[in-house]
């Protein structure tokens, strides 16, 4: 397989040949990419080693496509070759997208009007396209059924626990995959099952997605795509967010047919698991063995999905050596170190906050750190000349800095703080909380989550900084 299939294919096509061929960065996969550009059309060339995923990406590329679907137009194929030549997206993928306009938790409405628009397209996929399909195309298997399971759990197992030298009881384990491989084939399975719906397999254009990357497409359950797009470790959703595109999801399969929420919750932890499963034996197979470093930056995500996922539901189906590896993965301190490139950049989240409007919630999904009372320290808030002022204004900083006990509690604060800050770093967690609460979060808890936050900036760590209920009556 060469560059010549495509340079042919190309003047076939367009009836001239390309003026530039440049080498596209690869995807994971033994496909090479290339941009094509003559004459002022510009496409994309690949070339692709097996024969029968290239052909599963040619048919479903066709049927997807006259369905009205965002999927890259097919321009010329030799199959003998491995070549095809497809429609050119552009170079930005919705992770991309996503990463250039987040703060932290804080994510910019017109990528949330993305992963909304591509949430609802998932469904056109699961059920428009996925009826008329012709499954026979499929590879490697026409089904995500049970050999198609215990493939990814044994991927698990062999690349990631055994490379990681994660300990497990082989036998047990097997008998667990098996038991949970039986839970998993409850839930309806003849839907279309894209297989990999992550933000690196949706191109943004012209503020539409696109979509890319679905030759392993298979029969199976609707729950394990949604868990893929939800999931998707490094682009790290917020839980808030993820709760709003699942309803923004089943809103959405509920205006296909019948359908039953309740059916659904009940298994969709089981497929996020298995997905975060087969994810990270990708990250071990491209990380820890074939030494592509920048799959291991996805491992401490992973593991944080892991781990919110556990203290948030139990499954119905006793799996114990299963569960004990699933423990044991959450809790490395030694998982969460990879890719510190990535993973190691750790933000404090500070914020104050009312006592009265209830404690803050935590969009990072961290689920730890501190909660500190300032109602013990003296309120400005009782000085008719501070009532309309707040702890960010010059008077009533002053009041509070002239009170010994003020500097005394913010040095016991800034002490708890800093320490977290250097385990967290050091154990490469990403996120710690932060939130102050005083009566009316006006004067004493502003004060204090701007201290610290002053605090920590000087000593060079990333800071989002917000003030409850400040903020709500700006808004």
């Amino acid at each position: 397989m060469d560059e010549s299939a495509l340079q042919d294919l190309y003047r076939r096509a367009f009836g001239r040949p390309p003026e530039v061929s440049e080498p596209l960065k690869g995807d994971g996969s033994a496909r090479r990419l290339f941009r094509l550009k003559g004459g002022g059309k510009t496409v994309i060339g690949a070339l692709g080693p097996d024969p029968r995923e290239n052909r599963a990406f040619l048919a479903f590329s066709r049927h997807f496509r006259a369905q009205g679907l965002n999927v890259p137009e097919i321009y010329a194929e030799d199959q003998e070759r491995g070549a095809y030549l497809e429609e050119d997206l552009g170079d930005t993928n919705l992770f991309q997208y996503l990463s250039a306009n987040r703060d932290g938790a804080a994510i910019a409405e017109p990528v949330l009007a993305l992963y909304r628009k591509t949430a609802r397209a998932l469904t056109r996929f699961q059920f428009e396209a996925g009826r008329t399909l012709d499954y026979s195309v499929c590879y490697p298997r026409g089904s995500f059924d049970r050999q198609s399971m215990l493939w990814d759990l044994n991927h698990f197992k062999y690349y990631f626990l055994r490379l990681s030298g994660t300990p497990f009881d082989e036998q047990a384990l097997e008998d667990d995959f098996q038991r949970f491989a039986d839970y998993l084939l409850e839930a309806p399975g003849d839907f279309f099952l894209y297989r990999d719906f992550q933000s690196r397999n949706v191109m943004v254009r012209d503020g539409e997605p696109w979509f890319i990357d679905y030759q392993g497409g298979r029969k199976g359950a609707l729950q394990y795509d949604a868990a893929s797009l939800l999931y998707d470790a490094k682009a790290d959703l917020p839980p808030t967010l993820r709760k709003e595109l699942l309803e923004v999801y089943l809103d959405a399969v509920a205006e296909r047919g019948p359908a039953d929420r309740a059916a659904f919750m009940a298994r969709f932890p089981g497929f996020v698991l298995v997905r975060i499963m087969q994810a990270m034996g990708t990250y071990g197979l491209r990380g820890f063995y074939e030494r592509k470093t920048h799959f291991l930056q996805s491992i401490p995500y992973a593991v944080r999905n892991l781990e919110s996922l556990l203290a948030a539901h139990e499954l119905p189906v006793k799996l114990p050596a299963l569960s004990e590896v699933w423990r044991r993965l959450a809790s490395s301190e030694t998982l969460r170190k990879h890719g510190s490139v990535v993973s190691g950049v750790l933000t404090v989240r500070i914020q104050s906050f009312a006592f009265k409007g209830g404690l803050p919630a935590d969009e990072s999904g961290h689920g730890g750190g501190f909660v500190f009372d300032c109602r013990a320290l003296p309120n400005p808030g009782r000085e008719k000349r501070y009532a309309e002022l707040d702890g960010r204004d010059g008077p009533v900083a002053d009041y509070l800095a002239a009170v010994p006990g003020v500097a005394a509690f913010l040095e016991r604060v800034m002490g708890l703080v800093d320490a977290s800050v250097d385990s967290y770093k050091a154990r490469s967690f990403t996120d710690l909380s932060v939130a102050f609460g005083c009566t009316g979060g006006q004067h004493r808890s502003v004060y204090c989550a701007e201290a610290l936050a002053e605090h920590l900036r000087a000593r060079g760590v990333p800071v989002r900084l917000s003030h409850r209920e400040r903020d709500k009556k700006a808004g």
